[in-house]
């Protein structure tokens, strides 16, 4: 197994670490991926940084890109067409385990019974004014620019 930054004792770690056994797909030295044991669709996979942080905006970016290319390559060698690529953070967000981890969720049918869906309701976007939009947009990027994000 590869070096990680940092590993703690929740049950991702615990697999990093090959204390509970899983069905890797790819590892790297910063990340570690596995069929999610429940999963969506046939073929749902988890990509999990080897660093213990809860949420995203947590994590240092050199796990943030070396994650995307192994969703990549599972979807890739899944010959997927359709697939979600689904990460949460925090519990109001749906977030059930407390180790930031990216699902790669083949959707082979358009109705709900296999991949991720949304109970056969529609998406729930919302209307803003462009005048809200042109208002939040100059208050993001202001807070960009300020946190030296941008």
């Amino acid at each position: 197994m590869a070096a990680a930054r940092s590993l703690g004792t929740c049950i991702f770690c615990k697999i990093i670490k090959g204390e509970i056994p899983s069905f890797k797909l790819v590892e790297t030295e910063l990340s570690y991926s596995f069929l999610d044991i429940h999963p969506l669709a046939k073929g749902h996979a988890l990509v999990i940084p080897k660093d213990h942080t809860a949420k995203m905006h947590e994590l240092p970016d050199e796990y943030l890109t070396d994650v995307m290319p192994i969703a990549k390559k599972i979807a890739l060698a899944q010959g997927l067409d359709n697939y979600n690529i689904l990460q949460n953070n925090g519990r109001i967000a749906h977030q059930e385990v407390d180790h930031v981890h990216f699902h790669v969720i083949p959707k082979p049918t358009a109705d709900d019974s296999e991949g991720l869906g949304i109970g056969g309701v529609s998406w729930p976007a919302k209307s803003p004014t462009m005048d809200e939009l042109r208002e939040y947009h100059a208050e993001l990027l202001k807070s960009l620019e300020d946190t030296g994000k941008l």
